[in-house]
């Protein structure tokens, strides 16, 4: 595991009246964690862990993440810094490469951003060839899954090719989810532009049309920067897992992604600012009665939860929740926007952060339900959600898979598991089976 520090201290697990001394691995953050690698070896025992919410899977120096002080970090940098000095482009480049980019590096990688922008045209026929109303993550997953086929340059020796596939798939991933959108629409594609930064540049690609052209707010372009900043890497959430999972049995990177974006794709996962706008659609056509819901989430025997109050790690503030509320003021004042979604959104949201009940639980308006008003004002329809935070997500994933290549203490992915099923029985011929064996 790369730069592992044993502690002094052991832990003493006592099993069958023996004795075993479990090394204590302590990160650069202080995190503590009990070493059982050998213990099967050893004991002959395993641990459960539903869900893995207790086991460490690697050690990583790409994020680190408090969930009860509300901190989030990218290879040291603090998000608050990283969201209000940085665009997009820095920090993909500092989660991929480890460190913020000079101008030097800065502008070399920029380029090979532009450079791999467009598509291979074979692969614009793709596009015909689903329904009218594919799942946009269907589609992205299958279109990176099929770059490894034009690009094969890759799977001879993957680290050595690393940098150009990274800005690859940032580039292109970015245009898949631009025509995947004008094709749903049944609009021409529009192309990817070397005038326009990246943010504006996707903005451009997705409402630019040859009877309206697009209008670039720089307002707005600050946001989604801000946006895809926040969800860069987020430590081993479900996707990111299942890219270092599907990756450790030696993968190529863009099904290892794909598979991520799988992953992604769930409604527990990356479709929660998807369902904040399926909730506040939900109150607007009851009557928009907010004050109603409120009350059905705070009755313990109403299964009903708003959406996008919260969050499974964090025990406090969500420290991008706070920084991409600015962010989404910001848009609605600048966009001037009468949207009435927007105006429950405001109304839940001056609850949440005054009612005693949403305070005392930690139930902060979270960055799935601020993202999701962002991408509404600015146009992004809902089914497009999911898509902008795997944009988001990618170099983070790109990073992860990197490390996990590298790492001199790879293992492929291999969980235990305790078998509760029937005990070993003896075989009956077809025959003699009566059914109640």
């Amino acid at each position: 595991m790369g730069n592992v520090v044993h502690g002094q201290e052991t832990a003493e697990l006592k099993l069958d009246g023996k004795v075993y001394q479990l090394p204590v691995i302590v990160g650069s953050e202080g995190e503590k964690a009990i070493d059982i690698r050998e213990l099967r070896s050893s004991s002959g025992y395993i641990t459960l862990d539903s869900g893995f919410m207790n086991t460490g899977s690697c050690c990583s120096s790409i994020t680190f993440l408090d969930g009860e002080e509300g901190i989030l970090s990218y290879r040291g940098y603090g998000i608050e810094d990283l969201a209000e000095n940085c665009t997009f482009v820095e920090v993909a480049y500092l989660l991929d490469h480890g460190n913020l980019p000079t101008r030097e590096e800065l502008s070399k990688f920029s380029q090979m951003l532009g450079k791999y922008a467009m598509v291979h045209e074979d692969m614009i026929r793709f596009f015909d060839g689903y329904p009218p109303n594919s799942p946009p993550m269907a589609i992205l997953s299958s279109m990176v899954n099929s770059l490894c086929s034009f690009y094969p340059e890759m799977l001879d020796n993957p680290l050595e090719n690393i940098d150009k596939m990274a800005a690859r798939l940032l580039s292109k991933v970015r245009t898949i989810a631009a025509f995947s959108y004008k094709k749903s629409m049944g609009q021409p594609l529009v192309y990817p532009r070397h005038d326009l930064s990246y943010c504006a540049n996707f903005l451009n690609m997705m409402f630019d049309s040859p009877v309206k052209p697009y209008e670039i707010n720089d307002t707005v372009v600050k946001a989604l920067n801000k946006l895809l900043i926040l969800h860069g890497d987020h430590e081993q959430n479900c996707s990111t897992a299942t890219v270092r999972v599907a990756g450790s049995a030696r993968v190529n990177l863009y099904a290892s992604i794909s598979a991520g974006i799988n992953a992604l794709w769930g409604p527990l996962h990356g479709g929660a600012n998807q369902a904040v706008m399926e909730m506040l659609t939900q109150i607007h056509e009851e009557g928009g009665n907010y004050k109603q819901f409120i009350a059905k989430a705070k009755d313990p025997a109403d299964p009903f939860r708003l959406v996008g109050f919260g969050h499974r790690v964090y025990k406090t503030h969500d420290p991008r929740a706070r920084i991409i509320k600015k962010a989404c003021d910001d848009v609605l004042t600048a966009l001037n926007i009468s949207d009435p979604l927007l105006d429950i959104a405001k109304e839940l949201e001056e609850v949440a952060l005054k009612d005693e009940y949403f305070i005392a639980r930690n139930l902060y308006p979270n960055v799935d339900f601020y993202s999701g008003i962002i991408y509404r004002a600015i146009g992004i329809p809902t089914n497009m959600f999911t898509v902008m935070f795997a944009l988001g997500r990618l170099p983070g994933w790109i990073a992860h898979w990197k490390e996990m290549w590298d790492d001199p203490d790879w293992r492929i992915s291999r969980p235990r598991q305790v078998y509760v099923g029937p005990k070993r029985r003896p075989f009956v011929p077809l025959a003699e089976r009566t059914g109640n064996e």
